[in-house]
């Protein structure tokens, strides 16, 4: 196992042009990003599905659908049609993020002890009150489980924003691919899965800490 470039200083010099600390912070970039359009897509939706009921159909059937897409193909179409750039690689990961925090949403809202929701009803409160007080904090784990798969998926999969010509860590897998330099593409592939082991470590500390004690047996 050829080591040579991962263990280079030269390719951790901060703030050098496609040294690894920039290709990861691009990284981050994309995969922020997503999750947070996501987030704001999704999170709406599967609320309003759980709380009331309807539309259950959309939030089952679109994680079928986001499992089945080809992010690479979906890439490459957008391309076609959008041109080389950010967005097409932004509408790509954000398809990818959508399905589980839609269906983890969901599935936590139904999953919840109706007794609970009813007795919050019975003492006045409003609709919103409801959602808001006693639903989603009760869905949280559910809901964290959903958006830490979809995390895990954005930062393996946003390499491919190196085949559109952007930066990002998918820059020395592409990039090594192109020369032979299979030093390079292991250091890709090594640098890649330790990100993502880190940032569902970091999601995990981040649910610790806001999901309450009562419900941490909850997954």
């Amino acid at each position: 196992m050829n080591l040579s470039y991962l263990l280079d200083p030269a390719h951790w010099e901060l703030g050098a042009p496609y040294s690894i600390p920039t290709l990861i912070l691009a990284h981050l970039g994309y995969t922020v990003l997503a999750l947070l359009i996501g987030t704001v897509v999704a999170l709406p939706v599967g609320l309003y599905i759980g709380h009331t009921g309807r539309g259950s159909f959309l939030a089952i059937n679109a994680g079928n659908a986001g499992r089945s897409l080809p992010t690479l193909g979906l890439l490459m179409l957008l391309v076609t049609l959008l041109g080389l750039g950010l967005l097409p690689v932004l509408i790509a990961l954000t398809v990818l993020v959508i399905p589980p925090i839609l269906t983890s949403t969901y599935a936590g809202m139904r999953s919840l002890d109706h007794r609970v929701v009813d007795a919050a009803r019975g003492m006045g409160m409003r609709s919103w009150q409801v959602l808001t007080r006693v639903e989603l904090p009760m869905a949280l784990p559910v809901l964290m489980g959903g958006f830490r798969s979809a995390a895990l998926q954005v930062v393996a999969t946003a390499t491919v924003a190196a085949a559109v010509g952007l930066s990002g860590l998918g820059r020395l897998l592409i990039d090594g691919l192109a020369v032979n330099d299979y030093s390079r593409v292991l250091a890709g592939a090594i640098v890649v899965a330790v990100l993502a082991v880190l940032v569902d470590l970091f999601l995990a500390l981040v649910q610790r800490w806001i999901v309450s004690p009562g419900l941490k047996g909850i997954e």
